[in-house]
């Protein structure tokens, strides 16, 4: 049986995937994937973060903190 392999965007959006599912979950909010140009990934806040005041935290310490801890040099933005 061989391993399978997932590309760079697959494990990106597995990964805001699994944090959508938190957020939502536990915060009314919502994350998704908009694109990725080179090592940028660009993401788009909704639901309940849209006007939330703590969601630069939730994008910086979540969103870019767990992306990071599996790909270190990747940068995150938000999209409007």
């Amino acid at each position: 049986m061989t391993e399978q392999e997932y590309t760079f965007e697959e494990q990106v959006r597995g990964l805001i995937d699994q944090l959508n599912a938190y957020i939502e979950q536990y915060h009314g909010g919502a994350v998704e994937l908009d694109r990725i140009e080179g090592s940028t990934v660009f993401v788009r806040l909704g639901g309940a973060c849209e006007e939330c005041p703590l969601s630069p935290a939730t994008l910086q310490g979540w969103v870019a903190g767990t992306l990071r801890q599996f790909f270190p040099d990747i940068q995150v933005e938000q999209t409007v």
